[in-house]
């Protein structure tokens, strides 16, 4: 399964039971005339004054807001080895905090033994209950309504988190120098704009594609690339990802072919039979991401996306120079060269 499908949901039946024990006697926070609104997708959201203890129940919520300068109370902990479930890109911007790490279920006793006067839950993938269940204890925010749970745009999460906690002049610098990065990287190679590129996965015997509102398919689009015709044909499931037969992986054979995933699943793609059959293996136009630049671009967020720009960009005008023989060191790492 690709890594954001694989995002744990909450345990529901004890996430309303322990609501119901400890947390449906505390006073509903009241709304303010005035104060700061969000529409979002579960209704809207008023907090009195910019946010200071936020607990982060979203994947990645912990990026927006070490970038704004402000180091959450709480991160959940979706993937890898890292402290406080803060990745390479981001330490350096935790400085002396340590954010309690909340791993599996969400225990309410915790959040609110926290005591948050916000709680980020963009793509958390909570439930309508557990987001009436939170609110209890904090304002919550939830996505934006214009998209999936897991499918806004890094610079619209960005800018709604700059404005809960008021540092929204802060966002638009950050987000201003993310855009730039990837117009100066489009400036550099004129020759990407309207090729075809795809990034796929194999896991557990299955090959698919990333596309839609993915964080993967958009980084390449900002590159000035376009997903293949073919894939653009196949069904997505939860509006980010596509599956594919192993009988016809055609669908990813683009002028770019990146493979997101791990040293220890790299042999998995090299035994994939019909892989061999495409132009983009024939050619030297693979590319094989591992696991840390792999969670860069599936954080897609506004300090890993530079991460993953400055760790790629060399390897992908060297799988497009032309030349077949022309070593991608990366694939060449992992094995799967042709």
């Amino acid at each position: 399964m690709p890594r954001s499908s694989s995002r744990a949901s909450l345990c529901r039946r004890s996430f309303l039971a322990s609501a119901a024990a400890s947390v449906l006697a505390a006073p509903a926070l009241r709304a303010h005339q005035g104060g700061l609104r969000f529409t979002h997708a579960y209704g809207e959201t008023v907090l009195p004054a910019p946010a200071r203890r936020v607990v982060s129940l979203g994947y990645t919520g912990q990026d927006m807001l070490l970038a704004l300068g402000l180091a959450p109370i709480a991160v959940r902990y979706w993937y890898g080895d890292h402290p406080f479930g803060v990745w390479p890109w981001a330490q350096p911007y935790l400085g002396d905090a340590r954010p309690v790490l909340i791993t599996g279920e969400v225990s309410l006793e915790r959040v609110a033994d926290l005591a948050p006067d916000l709680i980020l839950a963009a793509g958390s993938g909570i439930s309508r209950a557990e987001y009436e269940v939170l609110s209890r204890i904090a304002p919550v925010l939830m996505h934006d309504p214009r998209h999936s749970p897991y499918g806004t745009p890094w610079d619209v999460e960005t800018r709604i988190v700059g404005r809960a906690i008021g540092r929204e002049n802060l966002a638009e610098e950050r987000i201003a120098g993310v855009h730039a990065a990837f117009a100066a990287a489009r400036a550099r190679h004129p020759d990407w704009a309207g090729r075809t590129a795809v990034a796929a996965y194999q896991d557990g015997g299955q090959t698919g594609a990333f596309a839609g509102e993915d964080t993967r398919a958009r980084f390449l689009a900002a590159l000035g690339f376009r997903p293949p015709e073919a894939l653009g044909r196949l069904p997505l499931i939860s509006g980010f990802y596509a599956q594919l037969s192993p009988e016809d992986l055609s669908p990813i054979d683009a002028d770019l072919l990146i493979w997101i995933s791990s040293l220890a699943r790299a042999p998995d793609i090299a035994g994939l039979a019909m892989r061999r059959t495409l132009r983009a293996f024939a050619q030297g136009r693979e590319l094989f991401v591992d696991e840390l630049i792999a969670g860069a671009l599936s954080f897609g967020s506004v300090l890993s996306l530079p991460f993953a720009l400055k760790a790629l960009e060399a390897d992908i005008a060297t799988a497009l120079d032309g030349r077949p023989w022309t070593p991608v060191a990366p694939s060449v790492a992992a094995g799967i060269a042709p």
